[in-house]
């Protein structure tokens, strides 16, 4: 009989220790190392048989574009890089309630709509509760294939004799159980093996395969880290309860580009597309109030428009705060050192806070000049210009320095009725000139101080 052995692995890394550690010594990653149970096998290793040789080939080669199945929503396909490739593993990731199971019914509901044949495999629900959601959504006369299963022994057998199928959701892999493993569900081992099982099988059957997981409370895939990079796209569902926007983006793409992201708006019926979401996110702007400027974002090849909001509070008691939602704090503390050293904004008893409406959390450098721009507005109570939008990166010495794609963004401000940008100084040496839309002023600002000039009053600048 052979004799169960035990091993301890980091979720994070997939390190392996021979004892149990509060914190991983490889990656160094608190509370990630778990228990994994081995069986040793008895007796002298028997000797492998030898390998055939691999063939190599040259780089000189052609390859067409993989073949792609649009699901029919929008958005979703654009994260996914034109629709689903036969053949495909996609993890899917988001928050408790955010909307994954809706959001993946909804696109297998429209893709069997095409004539697809889908099958829809809950390890967490039962078939009813599958049913009722599909009635709420108002999908429950597609032709879904649904089964209630966590055996991955019995799902893969099913899934062997289920012919042309285009796609199958496993909702979710830390429900999924292998028995030739002495392990709970959920576990590094029980996630590992059932995920390898199941994208071998889509790669063996040519269908897409896309797989629910949870996440932590770092906001990171629970599960073996091994586990993103076994299959070939990564989306993640963002969004804030407290907003009715949906965020889908995409972190790694096999087969289309990344950090590509597909905006939902959460609905009684649903997840609704936003094909505008800069309308959407500005919708309920108000012009000439102090302490608000507009971004002129990018997400991923995406230009979107954002409200940045600044409010500033007096606070003589010399700590004062600073608060920011959507957007980085260690940013934020930099750049109120710049505006208060080399612009002479004076905001060292002054609570600070900031945030980007609608729920949409930003991660480019190129958010410093609006950011700056509505704490300047704050700090002077002098409103921007309503038909201005801003964007550019501030370095420490308070140069607005260049960004990516400036054309791009100006062209969605200009489609948005927007008349002027403010927008980091051409420098001259070779760039080609830069394309503006008809309509659309530009103000080229070259150093922080010159933005706050643009709202400080007279006697401020006099004593600057």
């Amino acid at each position: 009989m052979a004799k169960p052995v035990a091993r301890f692995v980091c979720r994070s890394c997939g390190a392996v220790t021979p004892k149990w550690a509060g914190r991983c010594e490889t990656c160094g990653e608190w509370n990630t190392v778990e228990e994994e149970a081995i069986v040793a096998r008895p007796g002298p290793a028997a000797k492998a048989p030898a390998g055939r040789s691999v063939a190599f080939v040259g780089l000189g080669g052609s390859a067409e574009p993989p073949p792609r199945t649009p699901i029919g929503i929008v958005e979703l396909d654009r994260v996914l890089g034109g629709g689903l490739v036969p053949a495909s593993a996609v993890l899917v990731g988001g928050d408790p309630g955010i909307g994954k199971s809706t959001l993946l019914l909804q696109a297998a509901a429209c893709l069997a709509r095409s004539g697809r044949r889908v099958l829809y495999v809950s390890g967490e629900e039962s078939v009813d509760q599958i049913r009722l959601r599909a009635r709420r959504l108002g999908v429950a006369d597609s032709s879904i294939e649904l089964a209630a299963a966590i055996n991955v022994r019995d799902i893969v057998a099913s899934l062997e004799q289920a012919k042309d199928t285009t796609l199958v959701v496993i909702d979710s892999i830390q429900t999924m159980w292998t028995d030739t493993i002495e392990s709970a569900p959920g576990t590094v081992t029980q996630v590992r093996a059932s995920s390898f099982e199941l994208i071998r099988l889509a790669k063996a059957g040519n269908f897409a395969l896309v797989l629910v997981g949870h996440v932590t409370k770092d906001g990171g895939l629970a599960g073996p880290r091994v586990l993103e990079h076994m299959v070939d796209a990564v989306l993640y569902f963002e969004g804030d309860r407290g907003h009715q926007f949906r965020i889908l983006r995409a972190v790694k793409n096999r087969f289309g580009a990344t950090d590509e992201i597909g905006v939902f708006e959460m609905t009684e019926a649903g997840l609704a597309e936003v094909p505008n979401p800069s309308a959407l996110f500005l919708a309920e702007r108000r012009g000439n109030i102090a302490g608000s400027a507009v971004f002129a974002g990018l997400e991923g090849s995406r230009p979107v428009l954002m409200e940045v909001q600044a409010l500033l509070a007096p606070n003589p008691a010399g700590s004062p705060r600073r608060s920011v939602i959507g957007w980085d704090s260690g940013r934020l503390s930099m750049l109120l050192a710049v505006l208060e050293t080399r612009a002479g904004v004076r905001l060292n008893q002054t609570d600070v806070y900031l945030n980007i409406a609608g729920g949409l959390r930003v991660t480019e450098p190129a958010a410093d000049l609006a950011v700056a721009a509505a704490i300047a507005s704050a700090a002077f109570e002098t409103p921007t210009s309503p038909g201005m939008v801003y964007f550019g990166e501030v370095g420490l010495s308070g140069e607005v320095r260049q960004v990516a794609q400036a054309e791009a963004r100006l062209k969605e401000a200009a489609k948005l009725g927007f008349d002027s940008a403010a927008l980091p100084r051409r420098v001259a040496h070779g760039n080609r000139k830069l394309s503006a839309p008809e309509g659309l002023r530009l103000e080229e600002i070259g150093h922080i101080a010159d933005l706050v000039a643009r709202f400080a009053p007279e006697s401020a600048k006099k004593n600057a």
